[in-house]
């Protein structure tokens, strides 16, 4: 409380500031030292004694005195209303400015997680780690998560996370970089490596082309041939008469050859088989008699007669005789020799 007391000592007067949100209270008290009661008749003539001067001015000092703390308190709650205003103002952008300034940081939040969302698809396509990616994107997702207050230190946290983010994005950078440079060198080396792999594939197919067709050669050279096909008709008292004859004479075909001279042949065992075929092309053959199959070109075909041999390559000679156990139809028929599924050589004769 604040009191103002006049210079009169009649008068005082009382000045009361009650501090609630800076609102003044005035109160003006004006105490008269003299007995007011109008039916006083002393106080009547006592007063009438005074000059009217005298009353004037002490009535207009009273009143400047009112007016000027009336004025004063005006003016400070002027200043205090506009101090508030500006301060409410402040406080009103400063909260907008650090709301929008949380906005920015989780918009760039956002933002760091979706570029690490594509850096972790083209590491892992480039075959790099990724765990440390994977962690950031999950620290960022919680905290897009969490409900941010919008203060001063919270702002600082998260920009001091983004700059982190940033610092971490930029080295996965650098790391792709360097693992597009190794898969670079690396898909080199692997084309330079199925070049000669394929080249190498070649030369060995060449390779093996050639052997097969040593081998074909070989083969086709070791062939065995029979030469000198001779072929009788012996009669029931065993004469013989060489092809052409007749039928009369043939109670049973003989056969002579030698299997001609090979150097590239092997000396080993042989199944020689002859066989033969009508002028229409059907293979006489009776299994009762010691015919059998045998496999040529594919396919299963009848053998009139066989033996079985060791091939010495000394031109020896070889004897084959068939009983048909009929007559043989006249016409011209032919003769021809196998061994391990080719034909050794062949030879027409006629029946007539």
């Amino acid at each position: 409380m604040v009191t103002l007391s006049a210079t009169n000592e009649r008068d005082s007067i009382e000045l009361y500031q009650i501090k609630d949100n800076f609102t003044l209270h005035v109160i003006i008290k004006l105490t008269m030292t003299e007995n007011t009661s109008n039916n006083d008749p002393i106080k009547k003539d006592e007063h009438k004694e005074q000059p009217v001067s005298r009353d004037n001015k002490k009535s207009n000092r009273k009143t400047a005195i009112i007016v000027a703390i009336l004025a004063i308190i005006i003016i400070v709650q002027g200043i205090k209303i506009y101090l508030d205003h500006q301060e409410s103002v402040a406080t009103e952008n400063q909260l907008a400015s650090t709301e929008q300034e949380l906005a920015v940081t989780m918009q760039r939040l956002t933002d760091i997680s979706h570029e690490l969302d594509e850096k972790i698809a083209e590491i892992e396509k480039l075959g790099g780690d990724v765990s440390e990616l994977q962690k950031a994107k999950a620290d960022i997702e919680e905290e897009l998560n969490r409900q941010q207050r919008a203060n001063r230190s919270t702002i600082r946290n998260l920009k001091d996370k983004v700059g982190g983010y940033e610092v971490l994005l930029k080295a996965k950078d650098e790391e792709i970089e360097r693992l597009k440079n190794v898969n670079t060198e690396l898909l080199t080396e692997n084309t330079s490596l199925k070049t000669e792999k394929n080249q190498l594939f070649d030369s060995l197919s060449q390779v093996t082309k050639s052997k097969d067709e040593l081998i074909s050669k070989v083969e086709l050279a070791s062939q065995l041939k029979a030469e000198n096909i001779t072929i009788y008709a012996v009669n029931s008292r065993g004469k013989e008469r060489e092809a052409p004859f007749k039928s009369r004479q043939a109670d049973k075909i003989k056969v002579i050859f030698n299997i001609a001279e090979n150097k590239v042949a092997p000396i080993e065992g042989k199944n020689i088989m002859v066989r033969i075929v009508d002028g229409n092309g059907q293979v006489i053959f009776d299994v009762a008699k010691g015919s059998g199959t045998f496999m040529y070109e594919g396919k299963e075909e009848f053998y009139t007669s066989n033996r079985e041999i060791l091939f010495d390559n000394t031109r020896q000679q070889l004897t084959f005789e068939y009983e048909k156990g009929s007559e043989w139809e006249e016409g011209l028929y032919t003769l021809e020799v196998y061994t391990e599924g080719y034909k050794m050589g062949s030879k027409q004769f006629e029946v007539k």
